[in-house]
């Protein structure tokens, strides 16, 4: 949830991951295990769309969404990624598209 101390109505008022809460962590993930060939859809984030905002990576139950620096764009891990879509929903900018795993 977003701080109603900072103003914050929505995911769409976040300017970039200085902006974003704390995130929950949780004690496990599934990120021992590989997603295997059972995965229907695939993050794919357009770089022309996407302000760097970070909320994927926020959102990302697993954490399968990684950056490498503030000014690099956030990369999908699809050896975890297990294809939810909640990146894609959350994205303020909509610059996450969801692809049948057998189109790349």
């Amino acid at each position: 949830m977003l701080e109603k101390e900072k103003g914050y109505k929505d995911s769409k008022d976040v300017k970039g991951y200085q902006d974003l809460p704390p995130m929950t962590m949780t004690i496990e993930s599934s990120l021992p295990i590989h997603t295997g060939p059972w995965r229907t859809f695939r993050a794919v984030i357009i770089q022309d769309k996407c302000n760097k905002c970070f909320m994927c990576w926020r959102c990302c139950p697993e954490p399968c969404i990684e950056f490498k620096g503030l000014d690099e764009f956030p990369e999908v891990n699809y050896d975890y990624c297990k294809g939810c879509g909640i990146c894609a929903n959350e994205c303020p900018k909509k610059a996450i598209e969801m692809v049948l795993e057998e189109q790349e």
